[in-house]
């Protein structure tokens, strides 16, 4: 028998007669989704995604009441599975969690199997949470770049949203896979930390300057843009031939205001970027090449906060008001 607990703790987010809220509970295994592996949570990280979900800024829970956070590292401690064993060291990213599902911010939790990676050996539980949706994010967008034919000699990969999780690491992922990598950012006061992590040039977002005709001047060889909007159209108009955007955020607007010409004109690809729906195989792949040979060498650093469950209000107050910068974790205490 396992030695969980009749009551645990969870940051639950309710929307309900009363309104919509999120707090510290008490709650028990029955109060969580199925799932045939019971993990007990050791790390958890913030995304943009959960603060949008724990402050409603965003449509993001499917239902309601649900513990929130969409990134999870911690020990098996019960399996009804074929594939992991109470001890197993795991993660699980994604699929559904903190959306249609309970996810990390709980100091149990329940999941299918299918959506469960083993922890790579070159990882700690901190520093798989460390990486979290934002470091798989930026792994899957050069994953599918290389896929695509980037290669570091077609030139540099410009980075926009570059303070942020998936920008951090993206930088120094970027910088330690061969790659040239220039910054788009509007926090002037960490150009020398983002040069740090390996950015050769900082661009100020304010400075930007597109031009008005359908193509301009190419200046990068591709981009990973995690702000989308008049961003990504700018951004557009000036890669090189056969360069590829992968696109894995909106933090600048969801539309996208832009011609045909950068893909028939310079084959210019949109690689669009989907953590939640990734599929198994290749997130498993991904999670053992970041523990391995693209492992960002400044996650340490990158890794600005560390906080326990009932400390991460503020942290959420702050991404809203675009003040985050690199990586969060969330220490789940038993």
């Amino acid at each position: 028998m396992s030695s969980i607990p009749t009551t645990f703790q969870a940051f639950r987010i309710h929307n309900d007669a009363q309104g919509y809220r999120s707090a510290i509970e008490d709650i028990s295994l029955d109060d969580l989704a199925e799932g045939d592996v019971t993990i007990q949570v050791e790390w958890s990280s913030i995304n943009y995604k959960d603060a949008l979900a724990a402050t409603g800024k965003g449509k993001i829970l499917k239902r309601y009441p649900m513990a929130g956070g969409i990134d999870v590292a911690g020990t098996v401690v019960e399996s009804a599975s074929d594939y992991f064993f109470p001890g197993d060291k795991v993660l699980a990213n994604g699929s559904g969690l903190g959306e249609n599902r309970d996810g990390g911010y709980a100091q149990y939790l329940r999941l299918q199997s299918d959506w469960v990676v083993p922890l790579p050996a070159g990882l700690t539980t901190r520093e798989a949470m460390g990486l979290g949706t934002a470091g798989f994010t930026a792994a899957m967008c050069l994953h599918r770049m290389e896929a695509n034919g980037q290669q570091p000699d077609n030139g540099p990969i410009v980075v926009t949203g570059a303070s942020g999780g998936v920008g951090t690491v993206a930088i120094d992922l970027l910088t330690h896979a061969g790659y040239e990598v220039h910054a788009i950012t509007g926090k002037l006061e960490e150009f020398d930390w983002l040069e740090h992590l390996g950015a050769t040039q900082c661009i100020s977002r304010h400075d930007l300057h597109w031009g008005q005709r359908p193509l301009e001047k190419a200046t990068w060889a591709g981009c990973i843009d995690n702000v989308g909007g008049d961003m990504l159209a700018g951004i557009s108009r000036v890669i090189d031939l056969w360069g590829n955007i992968a696109c894995c955020g909106m933090a600048g607007g969801q539309g996208l205001n832009t011609t045909v010409f950068p893909l028939i004109l310079r084959g210019v690809s949109f690689l669009g970027v989907s953590s939640t729906n990734c599929p198994i195989d290749v997130r498993k792949m991904l999670w053992d090449r970041l523990a391995n040979e693209w492992k960002p060498p400044h996650l340490d650093e990158i890794i600005k906060q560390e906080v326990p469950l009932d400390g991460m209000t503020p942290v959420f107050k702050q991404m809203m008001e675009g003040k985050s910068l690199g990586r969060t974790v969330v220490k789940i205490e038993d």
